[in-house]
């Protein structure tokens, strides 16, 4: 089966990499480790945005090192960017005893990775770029773009793999052929070779 991998880019960080040891991955071994022989990857699309270095300028030459990195070693890989969005709002202290005392917090949001996930589902389904989708993300944002193509698509197969711990949607679970799950062994034994061959590419040093 001529398959494509659409990975959510930060709802994978912040549910499957965050404080450990394996954010260095190769996306292509770890999913030819956890899908069938009979999937034949032919594309990883990678939805993320590039992160801002107001608080911490190392951050986004670590990401930036890791795309390169990705990029680089892996041919099958293409990567789509969001932007982020940062604006001043009012929100209610957690803590506070008066419903009516608020506080004004610099709010910072991800935007454009879901739906450029979406869109390009439905898109890639319309020119029978595939014959499996698999559907990297726990955000049930993502249920009606694989609800339309299991309904005008159904000898499509869509698989969903949960990063990380906790439930995977019910949302999108229901629009799913197979459902796996992403666990910390795995993640241990994908890991991208440092230096990259034939670069000066590098893992950070923190991690």
């Amino acid at each position: 089966m001529k398959t494509i991998i659409y990975i959510d880019g930060f709802n994978f960080y912040y549910r499957a990499v965050k404080n450990t040891k394996y954010k260095w991955l190769d996306f292509k071994a770890l999913f030819l480790k956890l899908l069938s022989a009979n999937n034949q990857i032919v594309q990883i699309k990678y939805f993320t945005a590039l992160v801002s270095g107001k608080q911490n300028p190392n951050k986004p030459v670590k990401q930036q090192t890791y795309i390169r990195a990705l990029q680089s070693y892996i041919p099958e890989i293409q990567i789509y960017y969001g932007h982020f969005l940062t604006h001043e709002v009012y929100a209610p202290l957690a803590d506070s005893k008066s419903n009516n005392k608020k506080v004004k917090i610099i709010k910072t949001e991800e935007k454009g990775s879901d739906v450029n996930l979406a869109v390009h589902l439905i898109n890639d389904a319309w020119l029978n770029k595939f014959d499996c989708a698999v559907i990297v993300s726990n955000d049930s944002d993502l249920a009606e773009a694989m609800k339309l193509v299991r309904n005008h698509h159904p000898d499509k197969v869509l698989g969903l793999v949960m990063p990380g711990e906790g439930h995977p949607s019910k949302e999108l679970m229901d629009h799913a052929n197979f459902v796996k799950r992403i666990r910390r062994g795995i993640l241990k034994d994908s890991q991208l070779p440092n230096p990259i061959p034939e670069t000066n590419i590098t893992k950070p040093i923190d991690w």
